[in-house]
């Protein structure tokens, strides 16, 4: 006989219980009625959709899980339907996962590893379980595990102690550069540890700054992935297991190849402008088209997302603007095929330092009347953003975010960031990549030394170390949190890594005013990394 377990590797939307609940009958009818499957197997909080966050502290929120659970429980039979929910029970909140059989909750497992670190916060809101689960189906037992547990020792095991042959570890893990292969080895770990196979299913879709990128995979027990679904997409596919004299062999099935670093990055912030825009209601993007490489990248991105026709662009030439510059972004936008404005700022700016030639009398001039000309160009994109319903999207990027060169309330003025956590150098990459698939950046645009055009003869190594000093210092400092001392011992000049760590500190400010963007990196600003704002620790 051969046992067949559909993976559903589905994009959910948090807080949507009805909508959740909906997309676990319909996958679950045709992982029955057309892939023939024995059982179904969703990702972790499958009915809240991950994370939910604060939700879980609603009463009545929590209510409507139960009730979800129990209809969807008497609605799906002929399957066995596996799939994570918050349970609270006598007046604890597990993270748990629910196995739904003849009209019943047949058995529920609670997540022992609450993983609090990085993105993480379980611990806010669960306790953590201690039992295994483990259940019969068509004559053989199965255990069940719930993300951080595959990542420890304990829990995959204690599951195989109670007599599982096969393990059902259910995901919300958020997309970082690498982590498939890091999933993978900790899988193979668990697998060498107990000698059974195991089935990964993981959550696709973007949540806010948290994008998850699916590729489920099913582990034999020997260690071989035989089974892969692809990266960022929906997938529902089967892994299908012979049973040889009460033990499982896992059969092989389709293996996707993991993309490249550079595509999957990209493939990643497509994914989560798209949700971020679809799921909260707005009809479209617009955004500030330079000429310069990071707006460019950012149009591409965004017109992959969610199509040319919802894209607006506007050029916001000034005085300081070079001609290749309003050439080179009408050049972007006909190559994607998106609308596109010129309106230029000098009016506006006029207008403002003539409003406040007296309150500035006496005064020189400064990088004051440069961020005047950000907010213009702020204020006109958030009026189109208004006007339009199309959220406006910021341009700038990691290396920029990280060192204060940007303008509060003009480039940062946004509802959502794409590249803030996409260093300058990587942006490069990813043009490049974009390239190779249809050339829609200018060659000039990478070539050009980058400048943010607001004063004469304006570059960014003015008033920053070269990017190719700039990111790897950034990268230690802050993803690494190493010390200006093991920064400037790694063989980096001491002026600049003080200079680039007083920037990092003295700029928190202004990051907890800029919108959210897609997690791409090991740590990201928001969530990812806290800061204090108001902090004497580090600035001499």
């Amino acid at each position: 006989m051969t046992l067949r377990i559909a993976i559903a590797q589905i994009n959910l939307l948090v807080g949507d219980i009805a909508g959740n609940a909906r997309r676990v009958l319909e996958t679950a009818t045709q992982a029955r009625d057309r892939l023939k499957a024995h059982a179904v197997v969703f990702p972790e909080l499958t009915l809240a959709g991950y994370p939910p966050e604060d939700l879980l502290y609603k009463t009545h929120f929590l209510m409507q899980i139960e009730l979800a659970l129990d209809d969807l429980a008497k609605q799906t039979t002929g399957i066995t339907v596996v799939l994570g929910f918050p349970e609270l029970s006598d007046g604890i909140l597990y993270n748990s996962a629910a196995v739904l059989r003849d009209g019943t909750v047949h058995k529920v497992y609670r997540k022992q590893e609450l993983p609090n670190y990085g993105v993480f916060d379980e611990k806010r809101y669960f306790q953590a379980g201690c039992e295994p689960c483990v259940f019969d189906l068509e004559g053989v037992a199965l255990g069940v595990t719930l993300c951080e547990d595959v990542w420890v020792s304990g829990p995959v095991e204690q599951a195989a102690a109670a007599g599982a042959k096969l393990v059902l570890n259910l995901n919300a893990s958020p997309y970082q550069s690498d982590k498939t292969r890091q999933r993978e080895q900790a899988v193979l770990e668990r697998v060498a540890a107990t000698g059974i196979p195991l089935i990964y299913v993981n959550l696709v879709g973007g949540q806010d700054e948290l994008v998850f990128d699916g590729a489920s995979f099913v582990m034999d027990a020997d260690g071989e992935v035989v089974l892969r679904a692809s990266e960022f997409e929906e997938v529902l596919t089967v892994a299908e297991f012979a049973i040889q004299a009460g033990e499982l062999v896992a059969l092989p099935g389709s293996v996707a190849e993991p993309e490249s670093e550079v595509a999957s990055v990209y493939k990643a912030l497509v994914l989560g402008i798209r949700d971020y825009v679809i799921k909260n209601g707005f009809h479209g993007a617009v955004l500030g088209l330079s000429g310069g490489i990071d707006s460019a990248l950012t149009l591409a991105l965004a017109a992959d997302a969610l199509g040319a026709e919802k894209i607006e662009a506007v050029m916001m030439p000034s005085r300081y603007t070079a001609d290749m510059s309003v050439e080179d972004a009408r050049l972007e936008a006909e190559a994607l095929g998106v609308e596109h404005h010129v309106i230029p700022i000098e009016q506006a700016f006029q207008a403002f330092t003539g409003l406040l030639a007296d309150t500035f009398a006496g005064l020189p001039r400064d990088t004051t009347e440069e961020n005047i000309q950000a907010r213009c160009r702020g204020v006109l994109l958030m009026a189109i953003s208004n006007k339009k319903r199309k959220i406006l999207l910021t341009t700038g990027n990691k290396s920029e975010m990280s060192v204060g060169y940007a303008t509060l309330y003009g480039d940062m003025a946004g509802g959502f960031a794409p590249l803030k956590d996409v260093p300058k150098l990587l942006v490069y990459k990813l043009c490049e990549y974009r390239n190779s698939i249809s050339p829609v950046i200018p060659l000039r645009v990478l070539e050009r030394p980058p400048s943010a055009e607001l004063a004469a003869d304006q570059k960014d190594e003015d008033s920053l170390p070269p990017y190719a000093v700039l990111d790897p210092i950034l990268e230690r400092y802050v993803e690494w949190d190493q010390s200006v001392e093991e920064i400037i011992a790694a063989g980096f000049a001491e002026s600049d890594v003080l200079r680039v760590a007083r920037l990092v500190d003295i700029n928190e400010y202004k990051r907890r005013q800029a919108p959210p963007g897609v997690k791409i990196s090991r740590r990201a600003f928001g969530r990812d990394r806290r800061y204090p704002i108001t902090c004497g620790f580090g600035r001499g």
